[in-house]
């Protein structure tokens, strides 16, 4: 599969070819032209900020369906800790783990669960490797994917750390293999994401070659039905204690609950894409000292500000701070799990922004977009279908877009060509009358 699966997609039929997405795109991604965004995978990390600012709907985010449990024998469900933020009233996460087992799942295991086994791994890699700090979290997908093209001399600080999704699914399904006595192919392991980022991450992890993620189904998606079995299973009584998560893993749901589990001060955590890129900034130019973690998350509060979900993420936030009162710190501190917890192949950097594919190519393009500068009126407006004169100049220089795509550059290109037409005109009419 290619390096660069993205899961956000574009429906040019619903494209107005409106310049609101190239200008949210954290990495100038978005071209319009001809009418119609046109999204370069190459550049895109997955945050979904075209998705939420498209108040045409034309940006969405691919994934799979309920139906897809009609390929396999044996089904489990993954909810991520942010999917208890989306729903009211509830004080036991029972509830909700019953309503997916009401929904059709075969057995449930929460992402919670294994995120509290990767709080106690990063503890402890923490210890033992002073060296790299402060360690870059890798549980964002986008963030990780952010790092590999943008900021390369930061990739030695990611941790190599399998995310928590991934884990639980190695998990699952183990158990569920255990459980039922069904070969692998046949059991089938669903992730409940809340971002586009988790679901590329499925298809195309970074750091190892595979997942054990068989499906990913958006929360909005199931949401509804969710819903309606969370009323019925509400009704009865609750044969079975499903909850394998504590205070650390349901915080992992939010801005500052992975850093929260570390059980440590020396962290610094920041949540939406142009806070990200700030700090990502400040940590190139060597300005944190003495920071053990570094959590970023590029949706707003965290996972529960992924567009894939649906409630506001700063109400869902407060109601995760509400659920998690009262439970215990950790679940399963104590619980060894026979698997390979950390990265099996090395994140490398990708030069996808540089101008040539050679030392002398991008100099002599860096020349050219230095000159182009110089015409242009740098009032970044958006309206070549480039998010700033300098991407535009940038394209120019790759060759995939015209001077005269700038409207200023063109209105000066028309007022020449028409006082030269009207000069010819003069002349003509001069000979006529001699």
């Amino acid at each position: 599969m290619s390096g660069f699966y993205t899961s956000v997609r574009l429906d040019e039929s619903l494209c107005k070819g409106c310049i609101n997405c190239i200008k949210r795109c954290p990495t100038e991604a978005i071209r319009v032209r001809n009418g119609k965004a046109r999204i370069t995978k190459e550049f895109c990390i997955d945050c979904g900020e075209c998705i939420r600012m498209c108040k045409h709907h034309a940006k969405y985010s691919t994934y799979d369906t309920l139906q897809s449990r009609e390929k396999y024998d044996y089904t489990v469900a993954l909810p991520a800790p942010s999917l208890y933020g989306q729903v009211n009233n509830i004080d036991d996460v029972n509830l909700v783990l019953h309503a997916l087992i009401k929904m059709g799942f075969n057995d449930v295991f929460e992402v919670g669960c294994a995120a509290e086994y990767v709080s106690r791994l990063t503890r402890e890699y923490l210890e033992s490797h002073k060296e790299k700090w402060p360690l870059i979290s890798t549980a964002c997908p986008s963030v990780t994917r952010l790092i590999r093209v943008r900021f390369p001399n930061l990739i030695e600080h990611l941790l190599p750390i399998k995310a928590p999704v991934d884990l639980a699914a190695e998990i699952a399904r183990k158990e569920a293999m255990k459980k039922t006595g069904l070969p692998s192919k046949k059991i089938g392991i669903f992730f409940l994401s809340p971002c586009p980022a988790k679901v590329t991450a499925a298809k195309n992890p970074l750091g190892y070659e595979s997942t054990d993620v068989d499906e990913v189904l958006a929360m909005k998606d199931i949401y509804p039905e969710l819903i309606r079995n969370m009323k019925e299973a509400a009704k009865e009584p609750f044969l079975e204690d499903l909850t394998t998560a504590g205070k650390i893993g349901i915080g992992w749901g939010s801005s500052g609950g992975e850093a929260g589990g570390l059980l440590t001060d020396s962290y610094l955590a920041a949540d939406g894409i142009e806070n990200v890129i700030r700090v990502l900034e400040d940590m190139e130019d060597q300005k944190f000292r003495n920071l053990a973690f570094i959590e970023l998350n590029a949706c707003n509060g965290g996972c529960v500000g992924g567009v894939l979900t649906v409630e506001n993420p700063y109400v869902a936030k407060v109601k995760l701070a509400s659920l998690r009162k009262y439970l215990p710190v950790a679940r399963n501190h104590s619980v060894s799990y026979d698997l390979n917890p950390y990265w099996t192949k090395k994140v490398k950097y990708e030069p996808v922004f540089t101008l040539g594919s050679s030392l002398e190519e991008s100099l002599n393009r860096m020349a050219k977009v230095e000159e182009l500068m110089k015409k242009f009126p740098g009032l970044d407006c958006g309206c070549c279908g480039a998010p700033t004169c300098l991407a535009l100049a940038e394209d120019i220089a790759r060759g995939i877009a015209e001077e005269k795509d700038c409207i200023h550059i063109l209105r000066a290109y028309v007022d020449q060509l028409s006082n030269q037409m009207e000069s010819e005109k003069e002349k003509g009419e001069n000979n006529d009358s001699q």
